[in-house]
């Protein structure tokens, strides 16, 4: 498993909410933009509203675990940053991951092949 690079500065998901293109749900809100780092990076915000931080926790593992399962399948050089909702702490990653796969797909960085097996299931 190729480990994941992660935004940790204020100044890429502010250029990212500035510059990107937004994706909302009720469950998650994708930001997008392409870089020239040469991968792909991720952002996870959890803002204070969602809870303690045992609830604030594990809306980022529920994130982090819904995109570990499609990265193989990004294609491009992109910064993503994703914000959790109130919703997010009281789903499964596999909700999440269906959520963030179609925010994926209709920006362009997801491939159309990428398996969906473990979705069927």
């Amino acid at each position: 498993m190729a480990k994941i690079v992660t935004l940790k500065e204020n100044r890429d998901f502010r250029r990212i909410y500035g510059r990107g293109k937004s994706f909302p749900h009720p469950a998650l809100v994708t930001y997008v933009m392409k870089n020239r780092a040469g991968c792909s990076r991720i952002g996870i915000t959890v803002s204070k509203k969602i809870g303690g931080a045992v609830q604030r926790n594990r809306a980022r593992r529920i994130i982090a675990a819904a995109y570990r399962e499609l990265a193989p399948g990004v294609r491009g050089n992109y910064d993503f940053v994703f914000v959790a909702r109130t919703r997010t702490p009281k789903l499964k990653s596999t909700d999440i991951r269906r959520v963030m796969r179609a925010h994926l797909r209709a920006c362009g960085a997801l491939e159309r092949e990428h398996s969906d097996e473990k979705a069927a299931h």
